[in-house]
């Protein structure tokens, strides 16, 4: 007969209670309220065994060995348990130095055991079962020895995976400015009506990186858009001459040499007006839509929205269509590579986005697989590169062991098709106790190398097989 009843988990603490009780010796002995916790470099164990259904004559022994073991053949004892019928017990306290050990009861005097106990912490412990071997003894004759395994429950080796080096750490960043012009002009006036302000998001904008000594500036794009008025033609006018205003106006700010410079321009921006009316509540966006999607000269287009539906285009008029009136710019930049580790954590605390994803790893790598550090800096990276696949990846291993299989998925659907992440596909299966389902994966990441598959696949048959 076996049975788990607990296991050292890669997190950094096994909550207590976890599976309320187990019988063990056929239902003689209960076991409940087990927890399991690492601290520094010591390992605690601690559990309650009932033993008022223990069946035990005057003459005869129960002996309880608890010890730590894995699947890979590392044992760890922990202290013997020793429950004794009354005359062994009085033999043993006469003849037997371990009737002074910790754990000795006569059965007729005790009802339940509080076992606590600490070990050294060795890294195979990680992935250890709690296990109790029992003997029965009886004047110095064996009469049975067995094993009990626990509670079965299936422990995870997690494959988590260094994401690429990134050479060179490109970054952006974008923004809209919505500058005033005088009626059918093309000249920045810096404190016409509104645009304090929307120069001012420009400035803090490229200062940001500017004044950054890590940081150094490759580009800078700006693109204008004028609001569909007719007629085209002027609109092309303005919206070329704005964009071009707008240039001159941030390259003689900062001195930048033109080469950075690209720009272009949108004559009209009916794009932008789409999206306003689609979100809109106006009674005939629809036919407004439709008329917003024809393919046909701009100038007629807005003239029959005009006509057709007079409300709803001066009400566009006054409130959507100064917002067409934009520039969007882009500042492109890099940042310099870091080595020294403090350094990246100081950074961490202030401006993580200005490390790479390899760089967090190292960080990460600092700490133990499974800690809170570990786990955290796992998922900042996540939120920082929400699109990467080494990220999602890493980020699912974290989610799986805090128990959190829908967020695990959802990181697994951005993890891509490498081994280790079809690994953790199966990974998730195999938690969820669907092994039969689990084991294409995992067999399939072992023929492609992932070391954690073949520990995992010899979990799964021993878990499987009680």
């Amino acid at each position: 007969m076996k049975k788990i009843l607990s296991f050292i988990s890669t997190l950094p603490l096994l909550a207590a209670g976890a599976f309320a009780q187990t019988p063990i010796m056929d239902g003689q002995v209960t076991v409940r309220s087990v927890e399991i916790v690492r601290n520094d470099n010591l390992v605690f164990v601690s559990m309650y065994l009932d033993v008022n259904e223990l069946d035990l004559k005057s003459n005869l022994e129960v002996i309880l060995k608890p010890e730590l073991r894995d699947a890979d053949g590392h044992v760890k004892e922990l202290p013997d348990i020793w429950v004794v019928g009354r005359n062994r017990y009085y033999y043993r306290m006469r003849n037997d130095s371990v009737a002074n050990g910790r754990y000795f009861y006569m059965k007729k005097k005790v009802s339940t055991i509080l076992y606590e106990t600490n070990t050294p912490y060795e890294p195979w412990m990680k992935y250890a079962d709690l296990m109790i071997n029992e003997d029965v003894c009886g004047c110095g004759e064996l009469l049975c020895s067995d094993e009990e395994m626990l509670l079965g429950s299936f422990v995870p080796p997690f494959a988590y995976v260094a994401p690429p080096v990134e050479e060179v750490k490109s970054r952006t960043l974008k923004g809209s400015a919505f500058i005033d012009f005088p009626v059918s002009q093309t000249v920045i006036y810096p404190d016409y009506r509104g645009n304090p302000a929307e120069l001012d998001k420009i400035h803090r904008t490229i200062d940001v990186v500017k004044k950054d000594p890590d940081t150094q500036i490759t580009a800078i794009s700006i693109k204008g858009f004028a609001s569909p008025e007719s007629p085209y033609d002027n609109n092309t006018r303005l919206a070329k001459g704005r964009t071009q205003a707008l240039k001159e106006y941030v390259q003689g700010l900062y001195d930048f040499p033109s080469e950075i410079f690209t720009t272009s321009y949108e004559p009209e921006d009916w794009e932008g007006l789409e999206r306003y009316v689609r979100a809109s509540e106006l009674g005939d966006k629809e036919q407004i839509l439709e008329w917003i999607a024809k393919e046909m000269d701009p100038d007629r287009k807005e003239a029959e929205i005009k006509a057709r539906f007079p409300e709803s285009y001066a009400f566009l008029l006054r409130e959507c269509y100064p917002a067409l009136r934009h520039s969007d710019y882009v500042v492109e930049y890099v940042i310099r590579s870091y080595t020294d580790i403090e350094e990246m954590k100081r950074i961490l605390e202030t401006s993580p986005g200005k490390l790479s994803l390899s760089e967090i790893y190292q960080v990460a790598s600092t700490y133990e697989q499974g800690s809170d550090e570990y786990n955290e800096l796992i998922e900042t990276m996540v939120r920082l590169y929400p699109g990467e696949e080494s990220a999602n990846l890493n980020a699912a291993n974290v989610a799986m062991a805090r128990g959190d299989m829908k967020a695990a998925r959802k990181y697994l659907e951005k993890a891509g098709s490498r081994p280790e992440a079809e690994y953790a596909r199966g990974l998730l299966l195999a938690i969820e106790k669907d092994y039969d389902a689990a084991r294409p994966y995992i067999e399939k990441a072992r023929e492609a190398g992932v070391p954690e598959a073949e520990v995992c696949l010899r979990r799964i048959d021993r878990v499987s097989k009680q």
